[in-house]
């Protein structure tokens, strides 16, 4: 079996794929700035700094394929997103390089893609548009992992994720909502399927709202088992708790939108 290292082993996805992954991949390494607080006696965990380009190239030594869940996973200070997501990002595909992994599959997000509107459906070919600046991060991450693929041979797949987790918890997560056991799915077409060289997949169980064209990810065999709609009452019950956001309501990063916007808000009906 293939060793495969996790990044972001103490993060919020990775304390999940932690109980989901052994069974597929027995010789899993796990790595984080510090060790999960639960870590267990039969798991392996090596501390990393992602901003230390040695101490990621030791993680990967040796490792087949990487699930790089690691960073600052969300809106932050510049220089956090900095050191973590930009510099971090680069450190790992280059370590990867130098170590010879041979696939890679980063953990994107749909704030790269943030500023489109609800009622706009989108694929994975459209411009970027990041509400944030974890967004951009993410933007930056898809072109290293981009570059890497086409001038180093790296196989390299971009995941961007909706929202993680057993159920989605409002009107917005109805449309973009991930069930752990789907995020499994897509990392293993990253690490197994013969045809990946650079591939982006959105990151979204089967979600009747969903804003995304995730074809792509279809032909290389995904068939994701959760269903956005057999929690929409929860959902919208607790959409009915929170307060209008002009902003966030309209476009499809949410908050992420919201957060420091100081543009004008009378001229989003009018955004094209």
């Amino acid at each position: 079996m293939p060793r495969i290292l996790m990044t972001g082993a103490a993060g919020g996805i990775g304390t999940s794929l932690r109980k989901l992954l052994p069974p597929i991949y027995p010789d899993l390494l796990l790595s984080d700035l510090k060790a999960p607080v639960d870590l267990g006696k039969d798991e392996k965990f090596k501390a990393a700094d992602l901003a230390d380009l040695a101490q990621v190239e030791a993680i990967c030594e040796g490792v087949d394929g990487i699930l790089h869940f690691g960073g600052y996973s969300v809106e932050g200070p510049w220089d956090s997103i900095l050191q973590s997501n930009i510099i971090g990002g680069y450190n790992l595909f280059e370590a990867a390089r130098k170590k010879g992994v041979k696939r890679v599959v980063f953990a994107s997000s749909n704030h790269a893609v943030g500023f489109y509107p609800r009622h706009h459906r989108i694929g994975t070919d459209v411009t970027a548009r990041p509400d944030s600046r974890y967004g951009v991060s993410k933007v930056f991450g898809e072109a290293v992992g981009a570059l890497y693929a086409d001038k180093h041979g790296l196989g390299v797949t971009c995941l961007r994720i909706g929202n993680f987790g057993e159920m989605p918890l409002d009107h917005r997560r109805l449309s973009i909502w991930l069930k752990p056991e789907d995020l499994v799915q897509l990392c293993r077409i990253g690490l197994e399927h013969p045809d990946i060289h650079f591939e982006i997949f959105y990151g979204a169980s089967h979600n009747e709202r969903a804003w995304w064209d995730n074809h792509r990810a279809y032909e290389l065999g995904y068939r994701p088992t959760g269903r956005g709609e057999d929690f929409r009452e929860h959902a919208m019950a607790e959409q009915a708790k929170l307060k209008p956001d002009p902003v966030g309501d309209y476009y499809q990063g949410g908050t992420f939108c919201s957060m420091e916007f100081d543009g004008d808000k009378n001229r989003i009906i009018d955004w094209k």
